[in-house]
């Protein structure tokens, strides 16, 4: 683990995008920030995936409209090849398919391109540790967007897997869920798993939205 002067935690990331307009920008805007530490650039879903091997970044910030490879398919190979790197992707379509899809290959957060850097920058260490992020636009899309995946339960959720839920569902990591409720990662990792199963609800957004309708969140 690498600190910068200030001790906060250095991440290191990836930008890929084949608008170089774009990505100078992010470079130029990122690399203000110290605590974060870019590795490299890349112009197509291809490319980052090679780069990547020898890179390792944390987090790869991916456009999703790119040619050769697309961001859609660079993810879904990222989370089968490189799984132990985050992937937010960003862009300008909010179309809710378009956000299940892309969420359903591996990515771990979707950012519209009119966000503030702010918000990019909160998004970026939100995956990085481990949470899932949508930008305003893109959660307005997705709730409206996410049909209830189980009208009916098979099992009851027990007490303690009700409350993984809740913390899950206000965004947090496996990491703070745990801290918060004074247990082991492993074992919210193991109640995460039950609740999936007992719902039959295998996304991120399809928990918070069950939680949401429950008035648990």
């Amino acid at each position: 683990m690498t600190l910068n002067r200030n001790n906060k935690q250095v991440i290191n990331i990836m930008l890929v995008d084949d608008h170089l307009l774009v990505l100078d920008g992010l470079y130029a805007r990122l690399d203000l920030e110290d605590y974060i530490n870019i590795v490299g650039t890349a112009n197509n879903g291809l490319e980052a995936l090679e780069k990547a091997k020898e890179l390792k970044p944390d987090v790869v910030l991916m456009d999703v409209s790119m040619p050769v490879l697309n961001g859609l398919e660079a993810a879904k190979r990222f989370n089968a090849e490189q799984p132990n790197t985050k992937i937010l992707m960003l862009s300008m379509h909010h179309d809710r398919e378009y956000i299940l899809s892309l969420l359903q290959s591996g990515a771990s957060g979707y950012v519209l391109k009119d966000v503030s850097v702010n918000e990019l920058i909160t998004a970026i260490e939100t995956v990085y540790q481990g949470g899932t992020y949508f930008s305003a636009g893109a959660s307005q899309s997705l709730f409206v967007a996410v049909e209830k995946e189980s009208d009916t339960q098979a099992e009851a959720l027990t007490k303690r897997e009700t409350d993984v839920l809740v913390e899950l569902a206000s965004g947090r990591a496996n990491k703070e869920v745990a801290r918060s409720l004074n247990i082991s990662v492993r074992t919210v990792e193991t109640h995460r798993q039950n609740i999936k199963n007992k719902l039959n609800i295998h996304t991120t957004a399809g928990l918070t939205k069950y939680a949401i309708d429950k008035g648990l969140a």
